[in-house]
């Protein structure tokens, strides 16, 4: 509990700095937080229909793409991780695709979904794939040789060896997948929303560039700060509920 005071407090602190150079600069790229507070306030409670037509979409898309790639990546990274030959054959491919900027197949999912929440989703799922894929073929490689070779010896099912050893053997480097996968989704999912369409959250920041209206752009990056932070707190809720089996260190249990 201290150490939450103290993070919060040490948070709040900045802010108040952040307010006192904000109100003293007077310089409308960067307006003070009480500027900012005002501005979402009318954005998000005053014009309910952004929530509706603009925020809610945008996390639909979040959630969708991300949801989509962690269930192909664990799925590819469960088979790639249990078979050393078909890793030597996907390895160079793998290697080859992470390296591409998600970014810069855009123009190319433009082309091919004609815009819209099918091109949103393919650039999601492309760049958030990586951490999921290769986080569980790194765990599904690390499983005990004590456990494979017991379940050899009991001649465990396949799909119960699956479920039962390899898969919980590889959860805790999977989440860690996860965790960083979810911060690179809210990151596409801005990116995919630049262009290609008229709603969602990114599409808002880029129209209040465009009409110089910088607190209003700076309100719409405060919301994703805010999702980023609720989004990462519900997983890490997940995450410490699904591996309570595994002995937690002194600062994890008191964090």
């Amino acid at each position: 509990m201290n150490k939450f005071l103290q993070r919060w407090t040490v948070f709040a602190g900045l802010i108040v700095v952040w307010q006192v150079f904000g109100v003293l600069a007077d310089d409308p790229f960067f307006p003070p937080p009480s500027e900012i507070v005002e501005a979402a306030w009318e954005w998000w409670v005053l014009e309910p229909e952004n929530v509706t037509e603009h925020i809610l979409p945008s996390i639909g898309r979040l959630l969708s793409g991300w949801a989509i790639a962690s269930l192909i990546g664990i799925a590819l990274g469960m088979l790639l991780g249990r078979s050393d030959r078909a890793m030597e054959y996907a390895g160079p491919l793998l290697v080859f695709l992470r390296s591409i900027p998600p970014p810069a197949l855009v123009p190319v999912f433009l082309l091919l979904f004609k815009g819209g929440t099918s091109m949103q989703l393919a650039t999601i799922v492309f760049g958030v794939i990586w951490p999921v894929l290769l986080n569980t073929v790194d765990g599904a490689r690390s499983v005990d040789v004590t456990k494979v070779d017991t379940s050899a010896v009991f001649q465990i099912p396949r799909y119960q060896w699956v479920l039962g050893v390899v898969l919980p053997a590889a959860s805790p480097k999977i989440f860690a997948g996860l965790r960083v996968s979810l911060s690179l989704s809210l990151v596409l999912m801005v990116i995919s929303e630049l262009v290609g369409t008229d709603n969602g959250i990114g599409s808002q920041l880029m129209t209040a560039q465009r009409e110089f209206d910088y607190t209003r752009m700076w309100a719409g990056i405060v919301l994703l700060g805010v999702l980023g932070y609720g989004l990462n707190t519900v997983l890490l809720a997940v995450e410490r509920r699904a591996l309570a089996w595994q002995p937690r260190s002194r600062d994890e249990q008191h964090a």
